[in-house]
Protein backbone atom coordinates (compact mmCIF):
# COMPACT_ATOMS: atom_id res chain seq x y z
CA UNK A 1 0.00 0.00 0.00
CA UNK A 2 1.36 3.42 -0.90
CA UNK A 3 2.29 5.93 1.74
CA UNK A 4 -0.35 8.38 0.48
CA UNK A 5 -3.09 5.77 0.68
CA UNK A 6 -2.01 4.92 4.23
CA UNK A 7 -2.14 8.57 5.31
CA UNK A 8 -5.57 9.06 3.73
CA UNK A 9 -6.81 5.83 5.30
CA UNK A 10 -5.62 6.87 8.75
CA UNK A 11 -7.30 10.27 8.46
CA UNK A 12 -10.56 8.70 7.32
CA UNK A 13 -10.46 6.14 10.15
CA UNK A 14 -10.17 9.03 12.60
CA UNK A 15 -12.70 11.38 10.97
CA UNK A 16 -15.57 8.94 10.41
CA UNK A 17 -16.14 7.98 14.07
CA UNK A 18 -15.67 11.61 15.14
CA UNK A 19 -18.32 12.65 12.63
CA UNK A 20 -20.70 9.97 13.92
CA UNK A 21 -20.14 11.14 17.49
CA UNK A 22 -20.63 14.80 16.55
CA UNK A 23 -23.98 14.04 14.95
CA UNK A 24 -25.02 12.05 18.03
CA UNK A 25 -24.04 14.95 20.28
CA UNK A 26 -26.05 17.37 18.12
CA UNK A 27 -29.02 15.00 18.30
CA UNK A 28 -28.74 14.89 22.08
CA UNK A 29 -28.59 18.69 22.25
CA UNK A 30 -31.63 19.18 20.03
CA UNK A 31 -33.55 16.50 21.91
CA UNK A 32 -32.71 18.08 25.27
CA UNK A 33 -33.79 21.50 24.05
CA UNK A 34 -37.05 20.07 22.73
CA UNK A 35 -37.74 18.38 26.06
CA UNK A 36 -36.87 21.56 27.93
CA UNK A 37 -39.26 23.64 25.83
CA UNK A 38 -42.14 21.23 26.30
CA UNK A 39 -41.42 20.87 30.03
CA UNK A 40 -41.32 24.66 30.40
CA UNK A 41 -44.69 24.88 28.71
CA UNK A 42 -46.15 22.34 31.14
CA UNK A 43 -44.44 23.81 34.21
CA UNK A 44 -45.59 27.36 33.50
CA UNK A 45 -49.14 26.40 32.64
CA UNK A 46 -49.18 28.32 29.38
CA UNK A 47 -51.53 27.13 26.63
CA UNK A 48 -50.36 24.06 24.72
CA UNK A 49 -50.15 26.10 21.52
CA UNK A 50 -47.53 28.41 23.03
CA UNK A 51 -44.20 27.86 21.29
CA UNK A 52 -45.65 25.18 19.02
CA UNK A 53 -43.86 26.58 15.96
CA UNK A 54 -40.53 26.30 17.79
CA UNK A 55 -41.37 22.76 18.92
CA UNK A 56 -42.24 21.72 15.36
CA UNK A 57 -39.03 23.24 13.99
CA UNK A 58 -36.94 21.46 16.61
CA UNK A 59 -38.69 18.18 15.82
CA UNK A 60 -37.89 18.76 12.15
CA UNK A 61 -34.25 19.49 13.03
CA UNK A 62 -34.19 16.33 15.14
CA UNK A 63 -35.39 14.22 12.21
CA UNK A 64 -32.85 15.88 9.91
CA UNK A 65 -30.10 14.82 12.32
CA UNK A 66 -31.46 11.26 12.39
CA UNK A 67 -31.33 11.23 8.59
CA UNK A 68 -27.81 12.69 8.62
CA UNK A 69 -26.75 9.98 11.07
CA UNK A 70 -28.20 7.28 8.82
CA UNK A 71 -26.40 8.71 5.80
CA UNK A 72 -23.05 8.89 7.61
CA UNK A 73 -23.49 5.29 8.78
CA UNK A 74 -24.07 4.28 5.15
CA UNK A 75 -20.94 6.20 4.14
CA UNK A 76 -19.04 4.35 6.87
CA UNK A 77 -20.12 1.04 5.38
CA UNK A 78 -19.11 2.11 1.89
CA UNK A 79 -15.73 3.33 3.10
CA UNK A 80 -15.09 -0.04 4.75
CA UNK A 81 -15.53 -1.62 1.32
CA UNK A 82 -13.20 0.92 -0.28
CA UNK A 83 -10.61 0.27 2.43
CA UNK A 84 -10.71 -3.45 1.73
CA UNK A 85 -10.56 -3.02 -2.03
CA UNK A 86 -7.95 -0.29 -2.44
CA UNK A 87 -5.95 -0.23 0.75
CA UNK A 88 -6.01 -3.94 1.54
CA UNK A 89 -7.20 -3.19 5.04
CA UNK A 90 -8.39 -5.92 7.35
CA UNK A 91 -11.73 -4.30 8.15
CA UNK A 92 -13.77 -6.05 10.81
CA UNK A 93 -17.55 -5.98 11.11
CA UNK A 94 -17.31 -3.59 14.03
CA UNK A 95 -15.08 -0.55 14.22
CA UNK A 96 -13.46 0.73 17.38
CA UNK A 97 -15.26 3.60 19.11
CA UNK A 98 -14.21 7.15 18.38
CA UNK A 99 -11.73 8.48 20.90
CA UNK A 100 -14.00 11.51 21.31
CA UNK A 101 -16.76 9.19 22.50
CA UNK A 102 -14.70 7.90 25.42
CA UNK A 103 -15.07 10.11 28.44
CA UNK A 104 -17.06 10.93 31.53
CA UNK A 105 -20.78 10.54 31.17
CA UNK A 106 -20.61 8.47 27.99
CA UNK A 107 -21.68 4.88 27.63
CA UNK A 108 -18.32 3.93 26.15
CA UNK A 109 -16.58 4.82 29.43
CA UNK A 110 -19.04 2.70 31.41
CA UNK A 111 -18.44 -0.31 29.18
CA UNK A 112 -14.65 0.05 29.29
Amino acid sequence: MSYQIRIASDRIKQDVPQTETSIDQALISVSNLLATLVQARVDTGVPAATGQIAVRRLAKAQMALVEASSDVLRVHGELKKVGQEFAGLDVHDTCPPAQAAVGPGNLHSVAA
